[in-house]
């Protein structure tokens, strides 16, 4: 048994046969259930000719079936490769091309038909009441007749960022364990040998979250986790199977869209112990509803609450630390497809949250300058995290993008996804956002992130993002698109002056658009095309 991802998840199936692994609205799957539909799952894709090593898309909304048949790619040493399930044809067709997939399994209610997607030399098998993704798995054997496996087989995650066209991250399976699904002991010293998974997840049930469980605090017994991050993108899926070998149960948020009582509803009736939001966009909404109806919700099982993608404000924070004082910590970090975890803000019940944009490093970060030399804390300069340790091996066949983002800094190998940021004298480090946004207004560079909290600190501001727009003296200069608090009106004026008390002048917009709705990406991320269209 090696650090491979199926090996891990069998080991954890057989130990808990019986326990729930996933819910989905009425939907419910034992391990022992999940692991037999995935068995049929991989034998249907290897019915199909796929090989070891090979590429199968998976265009599918979060749902059991994506489990399934990511599990089903790795018992086969296949590759899973998500595609957005908000994607129209073209979208998903260069995806496709550019991975190289021999297959896709979609689902039949996405943007695009299996007619749409279809292409010489790749097959499409189409989930739904008219698919015949289930008359295939039940035609399967489900039997875990499988050959051996390895930790260096890959692991693939396609990222769009928030500009250019996706690229596909390429991981070795033990490396994407550690880095990014806690290693098997989150908060903890990582394991040793594969042998170690289930003895130490059974003798601590809680330990996904138990790190940050005072000691005189039983916990909410069986470890549950939510997350609003969709499946197709890093948080999602790192959250799912950061569950599932954490021999705990899957809840997957299965409404349409954004509805907070529903969601509040799920978590009061699984006793959700873990629940992951996608900064303001989802935590605000949250907060309002827990405000205009306390008690309405039993959330007394919740312990953790993280974050990741988007800024969470630190006001936010503190507004849900005191609506559900069951929550022992807000976790927020900063990560990416290429570097999942790079810095981490935490906030302990009872404390105020750290100002916005200002995290903890980990021991494997540091600030470089243009040259790659580490910058000292308390310069001030801004510079660019870089991020040593287990790594990606590149980007899928793309090796001038490979050779931007993984470096060698001093004998040793870093990963550079672009975030901007510079460090106190005290180790904190502020977060200055993606230099590819950066604004340069004057020759003074902005970055949109750190006026965006800014912004989002002033009572009449609900969302808010930041871009540049062209100035025939400036060059560029900043310009807010804002969706206001039901019934506010801000004005420039009002802003300008809220802002000027945490910036410098160059930083305070120049101008303010209002809009009914900041439009995101489905993973919650920041849609800067969007917004720029605004502005032009």
């Amino acid at each position: 048994m090696e650090f491979n991802l199926a090996d891990l998840f069998e080991a954890i199936a057989d130990a808990v046969p019986e326990r729930t692994a996933v819910v989905h609205g009425e939907r419910r799957l034992t391990y022992a259930e999940l692991d037999r539909r995935a068995n049929q799952a991989a034998h249907a894709m290897r019915t199909r000719g796929v090989a070891p090593g090979e590429h199968v898309g998976l265009y599918l909304k979060s749902c059991p079936g994506l489990l399934e048949a990511l599990l089903g790619a790795y018992k086969i040493r296949a590759v899973p490769i998500n595609i957005n399930d908000r994607y129209v044809a073209a979208e998903v067709d260069g995806v496709a091309r550019d991975a190289d997939v021999v297959g896709i399994v979609m689902d039949g209610s996405r943007p695009a038909s299996a007619g749409d997607v279809a292409a010489p030399g790749r097959w499409v098998l189409t989930t739904g009441m008219e698919g015949d993704y289930e008359p295939e798995l039940a035609a399967e054997s489900d039997a875990r007749d499988f050959g051996p496996r390895s930790g260096d087989d890959h692991y693939i995650l396609y990222t769009g960022g928030t500009t250019g066209r996706p690229k596909g991250v390429v991981w070795r399976q033990e490396d994407i364990f550690f880095t990014a699904i806690g290693g098997g002991n989150p908060g903890g010293d990582p394991l040793s040998a594969p042998e170690q998974l289930v003895p130490a997840t059974l003798g601590n049930p809680n330990q996904r979250i138990g790190v940050f469980i005072p000691p005189d605090d039983p916990g909410p017994g069986e470890f549950v986790a939510l997350s609003l991050g969709p499946m197709g993108h890093a948080s999602g899926q790192w959250l799912a199977l950061g569950a599932l070998l954490g021999a705990g149960t899957l809840v997957i948020y299965d409404a349409p869209s954004l509805d907070i009582p529903y969601l509040l509803d799920i978590v009061a009736r699984e006793r959700v112990g873990m629940l992951t939001l996608v900064g303001d966009a989802t935590a605000r909404p949250l907060l309002d509803a827990l405000r205009a109806e306390p008690g309405r919700w039993d959330t007394s099982s919740v312990r953790l609450l993280g974050s990741g993608g988007s800024i969470l404000s630190g006001e936010v924070k503190d507004g849900l630390l005191e609506a559900m004082p069951s929550v022992a910590v807000v976790l927020e970090a900063i990560g990416s497809s290429e570097s999942p975890s790079q810095a981490v803000s935490v906030t302990a019940q009872g404390t105020r949250a750290p100002a916005s944009l200002t995290f903890a490093p980990k021991a494997e970060t540091i600030i470089v300058d243009d040259d790659l030399r580490p910058i000292p804390p308390g310069t001030g300069q801004v510079g660019r995290l870089a991020t040593r340790g287990r790594s990606p091996i590149g980007y899928y066949n793309d090796p001038d993008a490979s050779a931007r983002t993984f470096v060698t800094v001093d004998g040793e190998r870093y990963t550079l996804p672009g975030d901007m940021a510079s460090i106190d004298a005290d180790g904190t480090i502020h977060l200055h956002g993606r230099g590819s946004l950066c604004i340069n207004t004057g020759g003074e560079k902005v970055y949109p992130e750190e006026v965006e909290a800014a912004l989002k600190s002033y009572d009449a501001v609900f969302d808010a993002l930041v871009v540049g727009a062209p100035d025939e003296r400036w060059g560029e200069r900043v310009v807010a698109v804002v969706q206001a608090v039901d019934g506010a009106s801000p004005t420039l004026g009002e802003l300008d002056a809220h802002c000027r008390a945490t910036l410098a002048g160059y930083k305070v917009p120049r101008a303010l658009y209002v809009v009914d709705q900041i439009q995101r990406t489905d993973a919650g991320k920041p849609d800067y095309a969007w917004a720029t269209a605004q502005v032009t």
